[in-house]
């Protein structure tokens, strides 16, 4: 297994290596920040400067290698805006993008798991046929569109809930959390919720239909055959092996509510990352995209590690090395 862990390790150090080079190439051939960043009045020789102090001078080539051999050493560049570490900039909207990728992930499960469960259990009821219909709404309504009638019904009509920024913070770890105040908690209800629609629907989807295949199978009929409580099956027998594909769908839709949260945080003004992304693409602020863009990829990619060692601890038949 520490040979298998050592191999996955090598091949994630390749791709993240490809991905430096695509995620560079694919930023720096698009548009000239010198035009956004610097007054128009200037003359040529000032524009010039302004170029040479953002490295924009160097052939393509030598600002890759100077990329290359800035990660090496955790720095991706300063801030053309901010005048920061990209990274640095980044870092300081990280909390904000996480704790709100976490509540949405426990709405979904919370909610998801446990009516997939039931739909899956009980299909021909009529209630498991109303929380299907409902799992297809939540696959079917725009993201922007849900947010936008949450902050009608209620932040403007019943007056609930804040629709605006992230309230109140306190300071823990090194970093700002909203979590931890009364107000903060009020301001990321709305936001996760609507990140949270999209996943519920997903993961009840994948339970009902784990369910519908485990249940169907020998050593289900057989545990129930000796008496056991349904309880005991459902938790032991029938929820346990279903849990790889959920596990799977867990890990890759926390990575993507952290790198795809843009939308939410755009129309709720939550100060993430996702908001910090859209408006460096606009200003053309690259350090940061690139930084963003890279740190997404590590995301993804230590999530597939940790799913495939997941796997191992859920079903003792999986192995990484392929064997058994």
């Amino acid at each position: 297994m520490i040979t298998t862990i050592i191999r996955r390790g090598i091949q994630a150090m390749f791709v993240i290596f490809a991905m430096t080079l695509i995620v560079f190439l694919g930023v720096n051939v698009i548009g000239n920040p010198v035009d956004i960043l610097v007054n128009p009045d200037l003359n040529q020789a000032e524009r010039l400067r302004v170029v040479e102090r953002l490295g924009l001078d160097q052939p393509l080539w030598q600002q890759y290698l100077t990329f290359l051999k800035g990660l090496t050493q955790g720095d991706f560049g300063t801030s053309f805006v901010y005048g920061r570490p990209a990274l640095d900039v980044i870092l300081d909207r990280l909390p904000a993008t996480l704790e709100l990728a976490l509540l949405a992930m426990v709405i979904a499960l919370v909610i998801g798991l446990p009516l997939g469960l039931y739909a899956g259990l009980y299909p021909n009821r009529i209630s498991s046929r109303v929380i299907m219909t409902g799992s297809i709404l939540g696959f079917s309504l725009p993201t922007f569109w849900v947010g936008l009638m949450f902050i009608l019904l209620f932040a403007v009509e019943l007056g609930w809930l804040p629709s605006n920024g992230r309230g109140s913070t306190v300071e823990f770890l090194g970093a700002r959390w909203s979590f931890l105040t009364a107000d903060g908690l009020q301001h990321m209800i709305l936001p996760a919720l609507n990140l949270a629609l999209f996943k519920t629907s997903l993961i009840l989807r994948l339970t009902r239909a784990g369910v519908q295949e485990v249940v169907a199978q020998d050593y289900v009929k057989f545990a129930r055959a000796k008496g056991l409580r349904e309880n005991r099956v459902i938790l032991v027998h029938i929820l346990k092996n279903l849990m790889i594909p959920v596990v799977t769908i867990i890990g890759l839709e926390f990575g993507s509510l952290i790198a795809f949260s843009v939308v939410t945080e755009s129309i709720f003004g939550w100060p993430g990352t996702g908001k910090l992304i859209i408006d460096s693409i606009n200003l053309l602020d690259r350090p940061v995209v690139v930084a963003y863009l890279m740190m997404m990829v590590v995301l993804f990619v230590t999530l597939n590690f940790i799913i495939d060692i997941s796997y191992t601890l859920l079903d003792p038949r999986v192995r990484l090395d392929g064997k058994g």
